[in-house]
């Protein structure tokens, strides 16, 4: 609160002094823009600065709703006022408060869109629309509720400011604030926090094992494949093959002093004949492991056909039966 207090008062004395800066007429701005630029005057640029200041402050007033700092606001607007003061032309007859005030107002929005939330905004031109329209076209919907806009809501805000529907949509979730992941799902706080409805989409532990022991096995055949190679063939394959960026068949062609198709018949060939030594090495493993799998499901058949406790005491009324007829 002291800080919050501390802050307020800085701001009002700031306002208070920069409106001792008097306003100039269109003669005098005129003049002093004209020494400025041709002579570099520094007085001169001093008294167009500090005679705008409070355009800057009023700029950044307008941006106060969106929970930042005025100072901030207003230091950003400054700093923005002085680049739109290099750039400003006083022959094209415009003063310079309307030629500085988009200046000043893209430095301030794009401030705000930096420093807003935690997951950056955006800076296009659609997200900026959208950013700082969006609460006022819902306004005239009458859409007040939080949370996800009705279809024809978002169609109707998306044809009157011009953007795609699904950048309505994105900018109206995000606009509703950051939320911790922690923030239990109901008020009473036995339903659990909503990372708990997060999905791990990366494969379990079973998964992970499986394909790590056959990327070995398909690396050890892969090396047992090579051997049947000779030393030209090997070291064309490797570097066609097994390399990232593989070697040009130029740069083969000119080291063995043959053309570059016959580096690339021998890639091909050499290719083929590692394809084929792969599949004679992983051929054995393939049946071995169709074979596991046939035994598991046979074993499930088995255990699904097995006799139940039910049939088992059925059976047992059935002997007994059996056994008092045969002894009557």
């Amino acid at each position: 609160m002291q800080g919050a207090n501390a802050n307020s008062s800085e701001r009002a004395n700031y306002l208070h002094e920069i409106r001792r800066f008097p306003m100039l007429k269109a003669e005098e701005e005129c003049l002093l823009a004209q020494r400025w630029r041709d002579g570099g005057d520094a007085s001169a640029a001093h008294r167009l600065l500090t005679s705008h200041l409070r355009l800057v402050a009023k700029v950044a007033m307008g941006y106060r709703r969106y929970g930042l700092s005025t100072s901030d606001l207003i230091s950003e607007g400054n700093i923005e006022l002085m680049q739109a003061l290099k750039r400003f032309d006083p022959e094209r007859g415009v003063r310079f408060s309307t030629y500085a005030v988009w200046w000043i107002k893209a430095a301030i929005q794009d401030y705000v869109l930096r420093s807003w939330s935690l997951v950056r905004i955006g800076t296009t031109v659609n997200q900026k629309k959208l950013f700082f329209n969006l609460a006022k076209a819902k306004r005239q919907l009458s859409a007040f509720q939080e949370g996800e806009l009705r279809p024809e809501q978002v169609t109707l805000i998306a044809a009157g400011l011009g953007v795609a529907t699904n950048d309505v949509v994105d900018m109206n979730r995000r606009l509703s604030g950051d939320i911790s992941l922690n923030v239990p799902l109901n008020q009473d706080g036995d339903s659990g926090e909503w990372q708990d409805r997060l999905v791990d989409e990366t494969s379990d532990q079973e998964s992970r094992l499986a394909e790590s022991e056959e990327s070995e096995s398909r690396s050890r055949a892969l090396k047992m494949a090579i051997k049947v190679l000779d030393d030209r063939e090997r070291h064309i394959f490797e570097a066609r093959r097994l390399i990232d960026p593989p070697r040009r068949l130029g740069e083969l062609a000119i080291e063995y002093r043959i053309s570059r198709e016959r580096v690339r018949q021998i890639e091909a060939r050499a290719f083929q004949k590692v394809q084929r030594a792969m599949h004679s090495a992983c051929a054995p493993a393939l049946i071995f492991e169709h074979q596991h799998r046939l035994t598991g499901v046979a074993y499930e058949v088995q255990w699904a056909q097995r006799p139940r406790p039910v049939q088992l005491a059925q059976l047992a009324q059935i002997r007994e039966s059996h056994l008092g007829k045969s002894m009557a």
